[in-house]
Parts: C-alpha cells; structure tokens; sequence
C-alpha cells in the first residue's frame, strides 16, 4: 500500500483502544504498539513526518500494511502488546536480549578443593551450589567467601606445587592461607573448605552465630590459638558487611531504573536490593532514543517481562509515560501493590544517581572514552567553582558585518564533545545596526522561551550545566539578569582572548579566571571558543550571500523579496536559476507563469 492508502485505512478506524501490527511488504511484522485510541493513534504515523524521529520515519518506510486487535481497555492492550512482542520480536520495537542464563558455584573434587563461580554444571564429579540468577551476586559470595575462609584463587595445583613456592601478594596481606608456601595442613584446609560451603548455603548470619558458639567452647577448654582463628573470621564477616552497606537501602526490596542517552547509544541501567543488600545489577546498550518518558515505560516492562520477581518498590531516575498504567500492569502481575519512587534526596537519591554513573561508564566504555573528558569537567568544574560536572555545555557567539545580516551561533559539548545534534543558529530580529551585547541579550531570552514553551523531545528543554559567552564581562553582566529573571539559575561566564583572537581568560562577574596553567581546561575551552566562532561566521556567511543573491532577485520586475527567498530556497543557487525552464521556474511556491517568464527573459536576454 501506499502511504496515502495508509492512511486512509488508517483513518477508518475506531477511537477505541487496541493493539496495532505493523508488516512490511514481506508480511513480516516489523513494529506492534498499543494504542488508547487507535483510530489517532495509526493515523498520526501516515501524513507529515516532522515530528517523527528518524526511527520512526525509517520504520514507516518500510510498512506496506498493518493489522488491529481492538480491546476493553488501554490496560487489556497493554497486556495483549506485551504478549506479542515477546512471541514476534518486532526489528523496530525496544528490545531487551535476555542472556542471563544461570550460575553456579563449583567445589572442585581434589585434595586441596577449589571453590570457584561458573556459568554450568559438568559431569565431573564437582560439587555444585545453585542454580542462581544473579552472575553478580555469585561473584560477589564467592569472593567474600575465598576472603573470609582465607582459601587460594591461583591456579596452582595442590600437593603437586604444595610448599614449592613463596606465597603471592594475597599470602602476604593475610587473605589466603598460602598452602603453595605449607603454611596450612591438608586437614585444616578441608575444615575451612567445609565452612566455607556451610556459610555459601546458610549465610552470614547463621554462619556468625554458630562461630561464635564453637569460638566460647574453644575459650572454654583453653583452645585459645583455635578461637582466635574464629574471632578473626567473624570479624572478617562483619567488616565485609560494613563495606556492603555503602551500597544499601533501609528498605526489604527495591529495584533502582536509570536511562542514560547519548546522540548514537543510550543505556539502561537496573541495581536490585533484596533485604536492604545489594544483590544485582544489570545493563543494556541500545539505539539511542527519542523520548526519555516513554522509553523508560517501554523497558521496565520489558525488563519484568523477562524476570519473575517484581519488588514492592522501584526507584526510577526521571518521568514515566503513563506511570499508572505501568503500575496496574506489575501490580497485576505481582499479585501485590508496589509503588513508584522519584527520589529528590536522601540514601535513595545517592543510589539512583550511582546507577545513572554506572550507566555513563558503561556508555563511556562502549564509546571508547577513557575518562579523559570527564576528568577535564572535573578540572573545569572545580576551577569556576560549579555545583556540579559541566556535562552539558553551552556556547554563544555573534557575527554580522558592520551591523548588517547579525546572527547568532549556539555549539553544545556534551561530555566534553561537540554535540552537533543540539547546535542551533539565530538570526537577529530585534534591532538593526551592531550591538554585541544587545544581541547577546536576544539569543539568551528566546533559547529559554525554547525551553518553557517547546515540546519534550527538543533539545532545547535540556537545562545546560553550563553557559560561556564568547567575549568578556560585558556579555556576562547583560546576559545575567535576563536568565535569572526567568528563574534559572544557570552558571555563565564570558570567554576572553588575547590580541590575536586566541583563548586567554574565562571571564566572570567582576573579574578573570586564567587557564592557561591547566592545560586541559585551556585545551576545552579552546575548542569550545574556535567551534561556536566556525558555527556563527559560517551562517553568517550563508546568509550574508543569501541576502545578496537575493538583492540580485528583486532587479527582476515583479519580484520582491519573499519571492526570491522562495525561488532560492527551490533552486538552491543562482546557477540552477539561471539554467531553469519557464515551466520549472513556475513550479516553484508563489511564482506565476508570468514571473517565471521574465525571471528566464532577465538571464536569457
């Protein structure tokens, strides 16, 4: 079909709720999504693009038809969509790979037993304690357990290489008993071994109660060398157990959500507490997407679509799009009711924003970064003082010619690198002739208009960590006021260069910061000052010819200015004009076959 017949199928439909079935030309199903009303819903897909993603149009490109499952209830359809996604895997619909298998802990079968973690049981004669969901929390028993039991992580083999060697680093700082040196007789290492595998089946607590019986028993019949072992093991536990609690909640159970976004790959982060302990955690690298709220809905459902255990408590780090539909739907599946949390402060906050860290560093390790931007940011953070790492970065330039054409460039760094997607050009509308500070003060008021007024998807309803100016305190004094009178409080300071136009200075309120001993601060904001200088000149040039071709234009009778912006915007260049045939010419918005005559007649005479 084509997208004109599309749409009027899809216009046909009803305003119920329902579920609708994209397929390609193949009848492959390529997209499912549920809909409040359907009949809005489909038709929006099929007409004008300009607020679609770049996803969404490609996905649209490739439907040739789609089917409808009409519902009781958004809810039912939630249900019915959930199902379907799962059973066809559509290509354009976000999908969570769900590779977690299960784990074991292993005990090997020789004389000096090995307590090691491993992704499937062999027939090898090992013992095997498991099955268990959580790769992370099996690591983490099992290094707490070589810790506290003091057994090896080498790959020696025991007696071959039994007392053949000096013992490694770990014998040295007292975390393993160091059998390769004989400190430890093959009977006291099967007894540790042995309380090791009671303390990975009943746990810490069980485990410290029944050391601390046989620790009074062995005082009791004068084993002091022998409950002195026990004592440094129950300490060893309870210090393990203070670490841990840095990453803990005072809560029984709570998932913890963070989406973080990029302009290529986004990455979505999940932490699980179970008892107030911190006992996995998990991430997704996928496509880059469009809308944070929506998407968030999207991936906690299908994250419980792939796991059992739903909490009575998850934590989220920003909007959800119909969050109490979300809610219903876990709830129903739980059996149980949960609650949503947005945490503003306290412990809860703290683990939230661990987890949005956790998914920065996966997003900075896929991208090949190796810390070096983030640690400038620091530098640049603690240099101006800020509140918190300039992530998201803003910058202003303006350029005209003696006062003619003014216009205004805005760059953003994200991260410390240029983020092309959200750059955005002004052109200066308020005044004529030149006036620097005057179209500072233009630009600064309608990008934070933007940021009220726009729709969520525009990067202009992203907050800047960070404002510089390029010029000096001038800029910065204009400029101040206005923000703050729309209530932001956004850091801005202007940049200063030196008589040959090079970076000398970040200008603040009062005074000068110099940068030219922090190499990496100067090296950023240099960058930063050349690129909005490039971005501005650049449009200024474009429209500075534009406005001359289109001088040029006007000499032709019948042709005023926003008739020769029309025919440039057409053709492109005055050659492609030139070049045109009275009937191309006529094609173009407002051109009547008689301009079109006289524009050939002018180039043709």
């Amino acid at each position: 079909m084509t997208e004109k017949e599309l749409r009027k199928k899809a216009m046909a439909l009803p305003l119920q709720p329902g579920v609708y079935i994209m397929k390609n030309k193949d009848r492959k199903i390529i997209y499912i999504g549920k809909a409040k009303k359907l009949k809005n819903r489909v038709s929006s897909y099929f007409g004008s693009h300009s607020n679609h993603s770049l996803k969404v149009i490609r996905m649209v490109e490739n439907v040739d038809d789609f089917d409808y499952i009409l519902c009781d209830s958004e809810f039912e359809a939630l249900v019915l969509e959930c199902s379907l996604i799962k059973q066809h895997q559509p290509k354009y619909n976000i999908l969570l790979k769900d590779d977690k298998g299960y784990n074991y802990i292993k005990i090997t079968k020789e004389q000096f037993p090995r307590i090691r973690e491993c992704k499937q049981m062999l027939d090898d004669n090992a013992t095997y304690i498991g099955p268990y969901t959580s790769n992370f929390s099996v690591k983490q028993a099992v290094e707490e357990t070589l810790k506290i039991f003091k057994l090896p992580r080498c790959n020696k083999k025991f007696p071959k290489d039994y007392g053949k060697s000096r013992p490694c680093l770990n014998g040295f700082m007292g975390i393993c008993s160091a059998p390769c040196a004989g400190r430890i007789k093959q009977e006291e290492y099967a007894n540790n071994v042995e309380d090791a595998i009671a303390f990975l089946k009943g746990g810490s607590v069980k485990a410290v109660r029944q050391m601390q019986e046989q620790m009074q028993e062995l005082s009791e019949n004068l084993q002091f060398e022998e409950a002195a072992k026990l004592r440094d093991r129950i300490r060893a536990i309870k210090n393990l157990e203070e670490k841990q609690k840095v990453v803990s909640i005072n809560v029984p159970e709570e998932d913890v959500f963070a989406l973080v976004n990029s302009k290529k790959k986004a990455c979505f982060e999940v932490i699980r507490f179970e008892h107030g302990k911190l006992t996995d955690t998990e991430f997704w690298l996928i496509d880059s997407v469009d809308d944070l709220a929506q998407s968030r809905f999207e991936l906690i459902e299908r994250y419980y679509s792939m796991r059992d255990r739903i909490p009575s408590r998850i934590a989220v780090d920003g909007e959800i799009a119909d969050e109490e539909l979300l809610k219903s739907f876990l709830e129903s599946k739980r059996g149980k009711k949960l609650e949503f949390i947005h945490p503003q402060k306290g412990e809860h906050l703290s683990i939230v924003n661990m987890c949005i860290s956790n998914a920065n560093e996966h997003l900075a390790q896929q991208q090949g970064r190796l810390g070096k931007e983030l640690a400038t940011l620091e530098e640049l953070r603690g240099l101006l003082g800020l509140e918190k790492l300039p992530e998201y970065i803003e910058s202003y330039d303006i350029s005209h010619t003696f006062g003619a054409d003014n216009v205004a460039g805005m760059v953003v760094f994200h991260n410390g690198r240029p983020m092309k997607s959200a750059y955005k050009r002004f052109a200066i509308k308020g005044f004529d002739g030149q006036n620097d500070v005057g179209s500072m003060r233009e630009v600064l008021t309608r990008r934070f208009n933007h940021y009220y007024n726009d729709e969520e998807g525009s990067t202009f309803k992203i907050l800047p960590d960070l404002i510089l100016l390029d010029g000096g305190e001038p800029q910065v004094n204009a400029v101040l006021p206005v923000v703050r009178s729309m209530g932001l409080n956004v850091p801005i300071f202007g940049m200063v260069k030196d008589n040959k136009h090079r970076t000398r200075a970040i200008a603040v309120n009062g005074g000068e910061i110099e940068i030219n001993s922090h190499r990496k601060v100067f090296t950023l904001v240099s960058s930063i000052q050349e690129e909005v200088h490039r971005f501005a000149i650049t449009y200024h040039h474009n429209k500075h010819k534009k406005s001359t071709l289109s001088t040029l234009l006007t000499k032709i009778e019948g042709i005023g200015d926003a008739k020769a912006k029309a025919l440039l915007k057409h053709f492109k260049t005055v050659t492609a004009i030139k070049n045109a045939s009275v009937e191309e010419l006529a094609e173009t918005d407002g051109i009547s076959k008689r301009n079109a005559e006289r524009i050939f007649e002018f180039y043709h005479q």
